[in-house]
């Protein structure tokens, strides 16, 4: 049986405007019936914090430190907590909600396109598993985070190894159009990441970054040779084919098309009062 052909979308290394502005657009035209589903690969230039639609900037972020390290700052369509965006893989999914493969719950959903990041780590030579928190105080943590990282801590059907989280994942529906997007990180500068949330005291901040440890790993700290941004991007596609029983079509947007990100990412993702908004 002939599989379904979905978009691939290799975007390369963008600014952080522009990157959010273009898994939007994907998620417009998708949902005005444009484009079939998509599965976009990029990276970030600058190293980038982004934050989660719902995060308040004063409150946790220490813009000063963002500033000090030369990071890009931008606000996410999706929820959930920052992410450091340097030496890693970021994905997008944008599939309709009324696709027959797609279930109705978020969660579930989660679990559905997080079997292509799975088969990925499967062609990198790594077993990961998905996290299901068990206990009332991990789903408690959830809904409750006590930090601002992202990575502190796995979510439902995010993947882990060995307990440690290496793929971080944000989820929204808009327009009946899902948009997953994550992080798969090849290498953590765990110093930088800290230093850019705001803590009520050094000792707190300590404690965390030793808890993250325990918490999170990268790709390349888990094998003997380090794999290439070129070779997760095999990997990854490879999984998104498998996991999601789909073939991948190279696409490239027209300059229309372009020209319409660039607008979005100006009149949106460059705006401060997008940005800084809570």
């Amino acid at each position: 049986m002939e599989k379904e052909k979905w978009l691939f979308v290799d975007s390369g290394n963008c600014d952080p405007a522009f990157n959010m502005a273009m898994d939007e657009a994907l998620l417009n035209w998708h949902s005005e019936g444009k484009i079939p589903p998509v599965i976009r690969f990029y990276g970030w230039n600058p190293a980038t914090l982004s934050i989660g639609y719902f995060q308040k900037v004063e409150k946790e972020i220490d813009m000063d430190a963002v500033k000090k390290h030369q990071l890009g700052f931008v606000r996410r369509p999706t929820g959930g907590r920052g992410v450091l965006h340097d030496q890693e893989l970021t994905y997008s999914v944008i599939v309709s909600e009324e696709h027959p493969d797609m279930p109705a719950s978020v969660t579930e959903a989660y679990r559905v396109i997080s079997e292509g990041i799975k088969d990925g780590f499967n062609f990198l030579g790594l077993e990961t598993y998905f996290a299901i928190p068990r206990t009332e105080e991990e789903k408690e943590g959830l809904k409750n985070p006590r930090s601002a990282v992202c990575f502190d801590a796995p979510s439902w059907y995010e993947l882990v190894v060995e307990g440690r989280k290496v793929a971080g994942s944000a989820q929204t529906r808009q327009k009946g159009v899902i948009l997953q997007h994550g992080s798969i990180l090849l290498e953590i500068d765990e110093d930088k990441l800290f230093d850019v949330f705001k803590y009520p005291s050094d000792r707190v901040r300590e404690r965390m970054q030793q808890n993250f440890r325990k918490k999170a790993v990268a790709v390349n700290a888990l094998r003997k040779e380090p794999v290439t941004i070129d070779e997760a991007k095999t990997a990854f596609k490879a999984g998104f084919e498998k996991g999601l029983n789909i073939e991948l079509v190279p696409y490239e947007l027209s300059p229309e098309q372009l020209g319409e990100v660039n607008k979005l990412a100006e009149n949106r993702y460059r705006n401060d009062e997008w940005t800084f908004k809570r």
